[in-house]
């Protein structure tokens, strides 16, 4: 039993973890911040082994998840490199808003962001989708409307500010 349950982890590995490990890339914008995340999901996974009925799908939401907490990471320690600079230099705040697509995803609620990344980032399709969050397909639908909704308004906002 033991051991068709480390070959059953093991093919999943060399199966899942090249193409996770790619989507936390592009998502991270660092590979050693991208394996790290992947390798945690995997361990998570291994974790609960026994009781995940969809492995891929709990690899995906788990790695959604810990992308989501090194983004709050990074915007804390942006912060606070801003608010030390600012306390330097006394200048008036005029920061531009940044209109990177991935720094608006992370500011979506998350029943809009976990869709978003799912369908858009893993190619995921929206049926997948669907099943991996529990959600109706017309709900999942709903939600990547209004997620493209509020992502266009924004870009327009932060373009705008540019202009």
């Amino acid at each position: 039993m033991k051991r068709s349950r480390e070959q059953a982890a093991s093919e999943l590995f060399a199966a899942l973890y090249p193409r996770l490990a790619g989507w936390c890339r592009r998502l991270v914008d660092d590979d050693e911040t991208a394996h790290e995340i992947a390798s945690e999901a995997f361990t998570r996974l291994w974790s609960r082994w026994t009781s995940v009925a969809e492995p891929r799908g709990f690899l995906y939401v788990t790695a959604a998840n810990l992308v989501r907490d090194h983004w709050r990471r990074l915007e804390r320690e942006r912060r606070a490199v801003h608010r030390a600079g600012t306390e330097a230099a006394v200048r008036p705040h005029t920061e531009p808003s940044d209109p990177s697509v991935r720094l608006l995803v992370q500011s979506l609620p998350e029943r809009l962001r976990v869709p978003i990344l799912l369908h858009y980032y893993a190619d995921m399709p929206v049926r997948e989708v669907s099943a991996l969050t529990g959600r109706k397909e017309g709900t999942v639908k709903a939600d990547l409307h209004a997620a493209r909704e509020l992502l266009r308004a924004h870009l327009r906002r932060s373009l705008d500010h540019t202009l």
